[in-house]
């Protein structure tokens, strides 16, 4: 039997960093979560245990903490650019980094104290390779939404496994997952995620929605009208059941009132929207 090294990467996952800027007594908070990953020469260390190409993890950790203090830490597109190209630049035998950092948001409660801010979480995925070719894909997740009435879902295919019955009038919920491409040299990733962010929200309100899947729609060419800034969205949205409870056994109706939120199984819609003219994705989405 002949077999080969496929690819492969390796790398230092989840890095809590931490990063405080004092402005005399004014403080400002950035709390990432830093995943990096590195490709290259690597066939010696899978074939022979040769590590002579290989930048420790434990390397890569100590690099998200030296580069925060030189370069320190704005949007986390360009902090996770300066990563990438750090490690394809400075050793010869990485070809291609591929930087993941998740932002946790804080709320100023004074100068210098803060409350943690809820689930949702802005995140982004930058690529860049020793040729010089980079993508950045902006997002966020964990955005949960809900709409209380403006949603139906009927006409759908029945067989004999069917027992869903259809609905004129339902509880729409999700956790938005979202991911964006950028077109262009420079741009404006804070103002971007902003637009993007309102765009989705917007869109979701509303929207009188005949299915999940329009509103995906919706919610995707909200956000490419909004932000020209931006060719290609990603949304994975799960369907965050709410089942109308029987309280009949009770002697009491139900017109919509009570509903029981089933946290599994769930519906997972996903889906992409994307300008006609999109330039070729390259290896942004890996």
């Amino acid at each position: 039997m002949s077999v080969r090294l496929g690819p492969n990467r390796y790398g230092k996952a989840e890095t809590r960093l931490v990063r405080v800027v004092r402005d005399g007594p004014v403080h400002h908070v950035k709390d990432l979560n830093v995943s990096t990953s590195l490709s290259g020469d690597m066939e010696a260390v899978h074939l022979t245990g040769d590590n002579a190409a290989v930048l420790p993890t434990d390397t890569q950790k100590n690099t998200v903490y030296a580069l925060a203090r030189e370069h320190g830490v704005g949007q986390i597109e360009e902090f996770a650019l300066v990563l990438a190209r750090h490690f394809t630049e400075s050793q010869p035998t990485i070809h291609h980094a591929r930087v993941e950092i998740d932002e946790y948001a804080w709320s100023r409660e004074g100068p210098h104290s803060f409350v943690r801010e809820g689930g949702e979480v802005r995140t982004c995925v930058v690529h860049h390779d020793r040729d010089g070719r980079t993508t950045v894909v902006s997002g966020l997740k964990d955005l949960v939404v809900m709409n209380t009435t403006g949603s139906e879902f009927h006409g759908y295919i029945v067989d004999e496994y069917t027992t869903l019955q259809p609905a004129t009038d339902r509880v729409l919920a999700t956790a938005v997952a979202a991911r964006w491409r950028h077109t262009g040299d420079t741009p404006a990733y804070g103002k971007s995620y902003e637009q993007v962010r309102r765009s989705l929200l917007e869109a979701f309100a509303g929207t009188h929605s005949l299915s999940l899947q329009q509103t995906l729609y919706a919610m995707g060419e909200r956000a490419l009208t909004a932000c020209p800034e931006i060719c290609e969205i990603r949304l994975a949205l799960p369907n965050k059941h709410h089942f109308l409870v029987d309280l009949s056994p009770f002697g009491l109706d139900n017109e919509n009132e009570v509903f029981y939120a089933a946290d599994r199984p769930y519906g997972l819609i996903e889906g992409s929207v994307l300008r006609e003219d999109t330039p070729d994705a390259g290896f942004a989405w890996e």
